[in-house]
């Protein structure tokens, strides 16, 4: 039997055997023309095998690419693209700098709310600073909600606001945060809550 573990692997796996057999047997084909006219037809292949590919701009040109690629870059033909050189399908992406910072004080809070805290910490006491406090304390509380328990204090919260701002971010006495309900069902922030903690008054027309 002829298994495909037994045949000799594809270069690009997603125009499968077919089309990789046309290639090759286009490198035996001893006129140019011909070649080039075979090189038009499969292209307009491997364009309807993957419309995908249409999306992009410059689509053509990959489509070109991939088959000098698949043809080990042996294809001697007249193409509207010049055949890429083996030399840069070999360089390796450089690596993505990741992040390996582990000084993060409340993990489940995450990064985002610490750089939200530092920003908070440095405006001035308005509305506009007491609004984003609501935000943050609300965003912290759904954080805990999903990763930690099924409740959690408003205290708990606004000591540990506390504790990332160094001080600097207080509630006053009475603030109320969103319903954990609510916040598990996705509702936004300070959507029923003002700055203050009050709920909002929703007026009806008459």
């Amino acid at each position: 039997m002829d298994y495909n573990t037994t045949r000799k692997p594809l270069i690009l796996p997603e125009y499968g055997r077919g089309v990789h057999q046309m290639v090759e047997y286009m490198l035996t084909v001893a006129d140019r023309d011909e070649r080039s006219r075979m090189a038009r037809s499969v292209i307009a292949i491997m364009g309807s095998m993957n419309p995908q590919i249409r999306e992009q701009s410059d689509y053509k040109h990959k489509l070109w690419d991939h088959l000098f690629i698949m043809s080990d870059f042996r294809l001697d033909i007249d193409a509207p693209y010049p055949m890429p050189s083996r030399e840069s399908y070999a360089v390796k992406p450089e690596k993505v700098p990741y992040n390996s910072r582990n000084d993060i004080r409340h993990k489940h809070y995450g990064r985002i709310v610490e750089e939200l805290v530092k920003v908070a910490s440095d405006m001035p006491e308005d509305s506009h600073r007491d609004a984003l406090k609501m935000m943050i304390a609300n965003q912290m509380k759904r954080s805990n909600l999903a990763w930690n328990r099924d409740t959690v204090s408003d205290e708990e919260i606004f000591n540990d606001l506390n504790a990332l701002s160094k001080g600097k971010l207080s509630m006053q006495l009475g603030t109320k945060l969103m319903d954990a309900r609510d916040l598990k069902l996705g509702a936004q922030p300070n959507s029923s809550m003002s700055a203050g903690g009050k709920k909002r008054k929703k007026h009806r027309k008459k």
